[in-house]
């Protein structure tokens, strides 16, 4: 009976999931695809060769005359657009050299590196023939785009089947992917094969490579890497042939055999991912735990020959403290899909990818940074080339949310968010969030907008509608939305249908333009005893306000000013009393309204005592009654 009720119980929960999910996207279409991947690597030339077959379904309402495939490694070449970009951007002097840094805006991992690549350390991928039902296509080479022109047009609502033959040379490790890297990696394999670019409503996002970060079609992965014998291969998927390979893959109780030819193939399954990743060395060592109702985590590294034990520790530590980590992810931004997620010593910095990240060294806040895009980048696949801000900055602001959680932190986790948004406020160098991420003036620009602004926006709309209000718009926004590219305003009407009030206006202020958010305390006015008080909009984007009163004698008010644009206003977030005025009318620059008591009772008054709000100036938000 128990069994059963649990049955019963299940069944309706995924029947909920499923139903929400389907009503928050009843008429947005997705591509699908379904990759088998065979490669084979030789470790002395740092070549393999490749074959993948692809099925591929346009589920779009559209005839496709020609598609497009990623060539991401033909960036790694002298000339490329990404090596020149790289050069260029260099020659914006942000700051003076200081703390190793030279002051230039270029990437500090690439700068001219690309330029001075050797015939064998350049990176290359080559696609020797597509063919569609047997049949070879067109190929047109863009660099990192790869045109194939169709003999015939792939109809709407129809499935084909492709065969890709390629090649490529793994390049010397510069910018995520690579070979050989500053700890001694010998294979980060991110970008790593012909990837199809991604048709949406908005038609093919055939972006070259220039520097930033990805968007891929749904589907499903089933890769066979054959490789030397004596290398240590970990993904982000589940390895199928665990049993036959060892290497702590087996399940309990499994004898896996010594292999008896020079090579070995491992058989990796990722299903309903957007990307896929790998990495080896012949010197990995792997370390596991279990989470609570959650995956298995592992951690994949390099062994040192001294100082063991200190970089086991290391190591070790960060795997302990994402599974402390979890149950705070889990009930925050819902809980996470997959089997298992794997950290993995490579690359050049943190680089995340479905169920595994890529990092240089074992930082706890890049390992819980990189994880938090399972959620923002690997389950909402949001357009990462026009929308970096829905990315990274939802994950910038989840990071320090659990980091600031595990800590025991009462003070204001996303303060570093809000200084760089300042800091990028007032540089000059500022453009809106919603420019093309390729396209901005500065990588400073982009950072700064990208990571911290977006941060911002995220625990600023707390202050708007209320923490707790958006708290549950964070999971409505997981549950309705993932696996389904949403954009901007798929996310904001998530958050007008939860909190009640139009938010339109948030959006095309905070993200789409500049305006800056500036309030100051006016004058107050005495009229039949009782004060009349004055909040002058200095800046020009328009906000709603707390207004923090603070009597002598001890009493204290809370003034909430709702935005006319709004159309309503948040709930009173903790136990001092609070006053809902009428609403501030966007035009207008100054806003009146009156107090029950007199000017000789009050002894300061403040604009938001959060300090959530991204006021630019807050040296006008509080003024002091002298005695």
């Amino acid at each position: 009976m128990k069994q059963s009720l649990l049955k019963i119980f299940f069944l309706s929960t995924v029947i909920c999931l499923v139903s929400t999910d389907t009503i928050a996207q009843s008429d947005r279409w997705q591509q699908k695809i379904k990759y088998q991947i065979n490669v084979n690597m030789d470790v002395n030339t740092n070549r393999f060769t490749g074959v993948e077959k692809i099925d591929y379904w346009n589920n779009s309402p559209d005839t496709l005359t020609r598609i497009f495939f990623h060539l991401y490694w033909n960036a790694f070449q002298p000339n490329s657009s990404m090596d020149v970009r790289s050069r260029e951007l260099g020659k914006t002097v942000l700051r003076e050299p200081s703390r190793g840094s030279d002051g230039l805006d270029w990437d500090a991992r690439v700068k001219d590196r690309i330029s001075k690549l050797n015939p064998e350390q350049i990176g290359f991928q080559r696609v020797a023939s597509v063919k569609i039902n047997g049949v070879a296509q067109e190929l047109k080479e863009h660099e990192t785009i790869l045109e194939v022109v169709l003999a015939k047009p792939i109809m709407p609502k129809s499935k084909i089947q492709m065969d890709v033959q390629f090649e490529a040379q793994v390049p010397l490790q510069i910018r995520r992917s690579g070979r050989d890297n500053a700890e001694g990696v010998r294979y980060s394999m991110s970008q790593w094969y012909p990837k199809l670019v991604e048709y949406d409503y908005q038609g093919w996002n055939a972006n070259p490579y220039i520097a930033r970060e990805f968007y891929g079609v749904w589907g499903d992965f089933d890769v066979n890497i054959t490789i030397d014998k004596n290398y240590f291969v970990t993904a982000g998927g589940d390895l199928i042939n665990g049993n036959e390979i060892g290497r702590g893959y087996e399940t309990p109780g499994s004898k896996p055999v010594a292999p008896t030819q020079n090579t070995i193939t491992w058989k990796w399954q990722a299903y309903n991912v957007h990307d896929f990743m790998w990495a080896a060395d012949p010197k990995y060592k792997m370390i596991t735990k279990a989470t609570a109702n959650g995956p298995l985590l592992r951690v994949v590294y390099k062994g040192t020959d001294s100082a063991a034990e200190v970089n086991d520790a290391r190591w070790q530590r960060v795997l302990d403290t994402a599974v402390v980590a979890y149950p705070i992810i889990a009930r925050t931004f819902g809980p996470y899909p997959y089997k298992t997620y794997t950290f993995v010593q490579g690359g050049d910095g943190g680089m995340e990818y479905p169920m595994a990240t890529l990092m240089k060294n074992a930082s706890i806040g890049t390992a819980i940074h990189e994880w938090m895009h399972s959620w923002y980048q690997m389950m909402m696949g949001s357009n990462e080339a026009l929308y970096p801000w829905m990315d990274e900055g939802f994950t910038d602001y989840a990071t320090s949310r659990v980091m600031a959680e595990m800590r025991g932190s009462k003070g204001f986790a996303a303060e570093g968010s809000y200084r760089s948004y300042f800091n990028l406020a007032r540089s000059g160098f500022e453009e809106p969030a919603s420019t093309h991420a390729d396209h901005y003036n500065t990588n400073f620009a982009y950072g700064a907008a990208s990571y911290s602004k977006g941060a911002v926006f995220m625990e600023q709309l707390g202050y708007i509608v209320g923490a707790k209000v958006r708290d549950q718009i964070l999971l409505d926004y997981y549950y309705q939305w993932r696996f389904k590219h949403p954009n901007p305003n798929d996310f904001i009407r998530v958050a007008e249908k939860r909190s009640g009030m139009e938010l339109d206006w948030y959006k095309e202020y905070f993200i789409n333009s500049t305006k800056t958010i500036d309030y100051a305390v006016g004058d107050i006015n005495v009229v039949d005893g009782k004060a009349t008080l004055a909040v002058k909009r200095v800046g020009k984007m328009p906000m709603p306000l707390d207004v923090l009163i603070t009597y002598k004698d001890g009493k204290q008010e809370m003034h909430n000013i709702p935005l006319d644009l709004m159309y309503g206003t948040k709930p009173a977030e903790d136990a001092t009393e609070r006053i809902v005025e009428k609403p501030w009318r966007w035009t207008h620059p100054e806003y009146k309204f009156t107090i029950s008591r007199g000017i000789q009772d009050i002894k300061s008054i403040e604009i938001d005592p959060s300090m959530r709000m991204a006021d630019i100036n807050r040296n006008n938000n509080k003024l002091v009654i002298p005695d």
